[in-house]
């Protein structure tokens, strides 16, 4: 089974030229924002495109929920494909993607920018920032059963060489997702702070907590990295103590955020004799 990429960032039309890009290259199955599709039809998998939140939506994307995940995996199993297009806005991302997936190692990377010239790339953009337009690459009567209310009309394409004629190669559906229509979702280091003070001091053996620190990568999409410093009650074992404030943590914070949590670092600055 060989894997390729296709990258580039949101709104660049990744999905609008999956379908010739899997023409190309005999790709039989596609990846795109949580959906399994297989010769033009849905297999497995719910599309990010249907959630309520942005962040929710980058969840579903990544196939952070492990039902999600397992289902996409057994499918993936059952029809046996030979070569995967998962679609990404990063490298980062498929790989993600591919692990969760326990998919083979990527193969082959295409960039968004080797397929489309830097006017078809604009143009991308300004429909997805102005009318919300979002495509999968399956025709609209397939989506009908996942997409109800949210469909806006089909698009078929076509592949084209030149001096020959046009070949209808397949459909695509353009959606508004409900989250097209909402404006920013800001998130201030205060409101996980907060979250990770009451998760670590819900226990009687963490006291108090000081001096939380909430540190961003580069990179968005490897997560953010949470520091803490902690009083641990005397008697208790603190490799036990610091390992499961570790794991409630990172769970809280990313069910209530939607966030990725890369890594927990916890310090136990001092010990309580009360």
């Amino acid at each position: 089974m060989d894997i390729i990429a296709l990258v580039g960032p949101s709104g660049t039309g990744k999905s609008h030229r999956a379908l010739i890009v899997a023409h190309e290259h005999h790709i039989d199955t596609i990846i795109d924002d949580g959906l399994l599709i297989k010769d033009s039809k849905i297999i497995a998998g719910h599309s990010a495109k249907k959630e309520a939140s942005k962040i929710m939506a980058v969840k579903r994307a990544i196939f952070m929920e492990e039902d999600h995940a397992q289902e996409v995996r057994e499918a993936i199993k059952n029809v046996m494909p030979t070569r995967i297009l998962v679609l990404g806005t990063s490298i980062n991302m498929v790989e993600k993607i591919v692990h969760i997936l326990e998919l083979p190692k990527i193969s082959k990377v295409i960039m968004i920018e080797d397929i489309a010239t830097p006017a078809e790339i604009a143009k991308a953009r300004e429909s997805r920032l102005k009318e919300g337009k979002h495509i999968i690459p399956v025709p609209t009567i397939e989506l009908k059963p996942h997409f109800s209310g949210y469909l806006i009309d089909p698009l078929d394409i076509f592949f084209k060489k030149p001096k020959t004629r046009r070949r209808k190669i397949g459909e695509k559906s353009i959606v508004r997702p409900t989250f097209s229509y909402y404006g920013k979702l800001l998130i201030s280091d205060a409101a996980i702070a907060t979250i990770v003070d009451h998760v670590a001091t819900n226990v009687p053996e963490i006291p108090n907590t000081s001096q939380i620190n909430i540190k961003y990568s580069p990179d968005k999409e490897k997560g953010i990295s949470i520091y803490l410093d902690i009083t641990v009650q005397y008697g208790n074992s603190l490799w036990d103590i610091t390992y499961q404030a570790q794991r409630r943590i990172k769970s809280m914070v990313e069910q209530m955020t939607g966030l990725v949590v890369k890594e927990v670092n916890v310090c136990v600055k001092r010990l309580s004799l009360e």
